[in-house]
């Protein structure tokens, strides 16, 4: 008989599982995702800890925007009053920067999105 690695398997007949109940896909095929490995509780609780904080967006001072323009944008994309958006303006201006917003990553993306389209320089952070 020959051995069991070189049997040829007819059609209609099933296949021996592998070694371990591992089956090798068919070319082309997709292979369902295993289940992943449970990692140690203090590396689940940073990432629990670590998605709660909320993001940041910071506007940073540049030599191109007129400072009344800055304060429109801000007025335009987050709804400040002119008192509020002027005080930013003022802190963007004299500090180097200012925080405009908090919120969720996605948030923050978009707003970070949102003045670049206008022109301001803007990064995010997480706050911590």
């Amino acid at each position: 008989m020959p051995s069991r690695r070189h049997r040829r398997v007819q059609p209609g007949q099933a296949r021996a599982p592998r070694p371990g109940g591992v089956r090798r896909p068919a070319s082309g095929a997709v292979v369902p995702p295993e289940t992943a490995p449970v990692g140690d509780i203090e590396t689940i609780l940073d990432q629990d800890t670590t998605s709660d904080r909320p993001w940041l967006v910071i506007v940073w001072n540049d030599p191109i925007n007129l400072m009344e323009f800055v304060t429109f944008v801000l007025q335009k994309l987050f709804g400040y009053s002119k008192e509020k958006a002027t005080a930013m303006m003022l802190d963007i201006h004299h500090k180097g920067r200012a925080v405009v917003s908090s919120g969720t990553r996605e948030r923050a993306e978009l707003d970070v999105y949102r003045l670049h389209e206008h022109g301001l320089w803007a990064t995010m952070e997480q706050s911590g």
